[in-house]
């Protein structure tokens, strides 16, 4: 399977299970990339910052799926 209809089943996946809130590692699933990338990109001294702003609740960094999925779409 292709790397394009591999991201498209796992949004369609999140979809599914209706779930607004996705961490690090289910957002880095549903945009294709490594968990790691997203951790350096949100850093405070990120030199490449993430386009998408996370949501901390706590110690937990949690990212919206439709701000995503408008990021997606923009591209």
């Amino acid at each position: 399977m292709n790397d394009r209809k591999k991201n498209d089943t796992t949004q369609e996946i999140f979809h599914l299970t209706g779930k607004r809130l996705l961490d690090v590692p289910e957002t880095a699933l549903f945009l294709g990339l490594k968990p790691r990338t997203i951790y350096n990109r949100i850093g405070p001294k990120a030199k490449d910052p993430f386009p998408v702003k996370p949501k901390r609740i706590g110690n937990k960094i949690l990212f919206d799926i439709k701000e995503l999925e408008r990021f997606v779409g923009s591209l």
